[in-house]
């Protein structure tokens, strides 16, 4: 079985505590979860870990209703490690995992990852079916020795964080709320590829990121962003969108790094959004977006002074 052979794979050295779930955006709300796991872990002399699980399962359970993913696997795992998780266990998400029996799953993770307990939230669930509520696990956990603690989710601004919330956020261009929710600046990340050179036409050459179709993505529209290039940042001005002035249509990441001298193509470069200047919109001529480029542009050196020092 392949979950076998996964779990197998983490050997960790000591017994566990552990907590379970796919983490997307490793947001505020995990964070105080992950924070919860590791002082209990501590006090009671055990290794912390994460079981989480990829591709999301919402993309085996309901195919037709997509989830766009505010992080990806490998930035899920460093994010972890990060935060001092001591041992991390990839699950591939599979039709024969969904349709395993709670019981079996934790059966699995004691045998395998030496799990002592489990630290999750009050409406977690997991095995066939959903079946594995907090009443069962802990009835499990009375039959198979291990325990269950229950963290009440993280509340901000009066509303539970989560993923959901964080999407409809980014949805309406709000990143400030976004970096709140988050804990951090959200981010896209992606290699700079070829394009139609329109910035360098009008003096401000752009970097056209290469994204993945299941990012996540803020509204269309111009921000505020710092770009992170070989371990450097620079204040950037990004565009999300169509490029109506050009009447192009085709949906782009593009970002405008100030203080910046160099080709970045093929590069992979990070952009953390901080904050929407206004709303994509078409120009009349290439003159009148030139202007506002420089408007947008001085716009960002103010807002990102504090940022970046």
């Amino acid at each position: 079985m392949e979950i076998e052979q996964e779990l197998a794979a983490v050997t960790p050295k000591g017994e566990t505590l552990l907590t379970i779930g796919v983490f997307d955006g490793v947001h505020a709300g995990h964070r105080y979860l992950l924070e919860e796991l590791q002082q209990r872990a501590a006090k009671r002399g055990l290794l912390s870990g994460v079981v989480t699980f990829a591709p999301h399962p919402q993309s085996l359970l309901h195919p037709n209703d997509q989830l766009p993913w505010l992080t990806d696997l490998d930035d899920r795992v460093k994010a972890f490690e990060e935060l001092g998780v001591n041992l991390v266990a990839v699950l591939t998400f599979t039709t024969k995992l969904a349709q395993l029996r709670a019981q079996d799953f934790m059966s699995l993770l004691k045998k395998h990852l030496r799990m002592q307990g489990i630290v999750v939230g009050p409406d977690f669930a997991l095995g066939r079916g959903t079946e594995g509520n907090i009443a069962l696990l802990r009835t499990l956990g009375q039959e198979m020795n291990f325990g269950v603690e229950v963290i009440q989710p993280y509340v901000l601004d009066g509303e539970v964080v989560s993923s959901t919330l964080i999407r409809r956020a980014l949805a309406q261009g709000d990143m400030r709320r976004v970096q709140r929710l988050m804990g951090r600046h959200f981010y896209l990340k992606g290699k700079v590829i070829t394009s139609e050179k329109r910035g360098r036409v009008l003096g401000f050459p752009t970097a056209n990121l290469a994204m993945q179709p299941q990012q996540a993505m803020p509204a269309n529209g111009i921000y505020a962003t710092i770009t992170r290039v070989a371990g450097k940042q620079f204040p950037s001005a990004t565009n999300i969108g169509i490029r109506p002035t050009f009447g192009e249509g085709q949906k782009t990441v593009e970002t405008h790094l100030l203080q910046y001298e160099g080709d970045l193509y093929g590069k992979e470069i990070r952009v953390e959004f901080v904050q929407k200047l206004r709303d994509e919109q078409r120009f009349p001529s290439s003159v009148g977006l030139r202007i506002q480029i420089e408007k947008d542009l001085r716009e960002v050196e103010t807002l990102l002074v504090k940022d970046l020092k």
